[in-house]
């Protein structure tokens, strides 16, 4: 998720989850290319870890996919989910589903230069172009040029008219019809996103598809990552605390601070991890006030801490 999921929030999210294939926030490849920052740093604790890419020009998209598998990510999910303003300004995101002989290309020349799955992430439509049928060329055309997996928003995108915000919440959630699709394409890896509050709900969408993807709940609501490799994957369970967590993110934590990094690029992504537990707010208010200051330090951290129940 665009500002959300950055290399400290998945080193976070992957102590809770040793199973859960991580996604980075979506990169474009002029970032990748012509970017004067490493957009594609990350910590090897992180795999298995995909970078989602975005982005419309094939033979961009190529060279930035080469450039990830180089450097050591275990897949390429390329986006045609996000329906913001700045991703359509550069033709990319949700209103490539209008071009999905495009997508194929994009597809097909990352393949054509990687070892590692190329994946894509879409909708179930865009505007008016929101039926079964359309869905199911889309998936067909892009299908035919290589692609194997997908992951399917359930809701249609409004390019027009609605904030990426009420993109998630105002188009209604159609379930049966990514249910369906994997019905008429048994042979293709289909794995749902949106509305997933639950281990519960992951668990009934398991039955009918092959994955799931937990955005919001994920980030809101970290801790819920502490059960996943027990309850879908089927191995021992993590018994660390809230407590002990945040303990193991402290070295983690001095390092970025030794190198010239500010506590609260950290700490951000950690505000829900006591959701529930009493003390909660106080921990939020103290980190969200106390972690921006110039020379906070692992103390702030540790202060918060004594603020919830163990």
């Amino acid at each position: 998720m665009l500002d959300w999921t950055d290399r400290h929030c998945r080193y976070f999210h992957r102590i809770m989850t040793k199973d859960t294939l991580l996604y980075t926030e979506m990169v474009t490849t002029g970032a990748i290319l012509f970017g004067k920052g490493d957009y594609l740093a990350f910590n090897e604790a992180e795999h298995p870890v995909a970078l989602q890419l975005g982005g419309s020009d094939p033979k961009d998209l190529a060279q930035s996919a080469l450039i990830a598998q180089q450097r050591g990510y275990d897949e390429i999910n390329l986006n045609v989910g996000c329906p913001s303003d700045r991703v359509q300004n550069g033709r990319f995101g949700a209103c490539l589903m209008a071009s999905a002989q495009l997508v194929g290309e994009c597809v097909s020349a990352m393949q054509d230069k990687v070892s590692i799955p190329v994946t894509v992430k879409t909708r179930i439509g865009i505007d008016d172009l929101d039926s079964y049928e359309f869905l199911c060329q889309f998936i067909e055309t892009v299908k035919n040029a290589g692609c194997h997996t997908f992951i399917v928003h359930a809701r249609k995108a409004w390019l027009n008219g609605l904030s990426p915000k009420e993109n998630r919440e105002i188009p209604p959630l159609d379930y049966p019809r990514v249910y369906q699709l994997k019905q008429d394409y048994p042979e293709l890896t289909i794995a749902i996103n949106g509305g997933v509050t639950s281990l519960t709900d992951a668990l009934t969408h398991l039955e009918h598809l092959d994955g799931v993807m937990m955005g919001r709940e994920a980030y809101q609501n970290p801790f819920i990552l502490s059960k996943v490799d027990e309850m879908l994957f089927g191995k021992p369970a993590n018994h660390l605390t809230r407590h002990q967590i945040v303990e193991l993110m402290v070295p983690y934590i001095e390092s970025h601070l030794a190198q010239g990094g500010y506590l609260s690029h950290i700490t951000r992504h950690m505000l829900g991890l006591f959701q529930g537990v009493p003390g909660a707010r106080a921990w939020r208010r103290h980190l969200s006030e106390e972690a921006p200051k110039k020379g906070a330090g692992v103390n702030v951290l540790l202060d918060a801490l004594k603020l919830v129940s163990e």
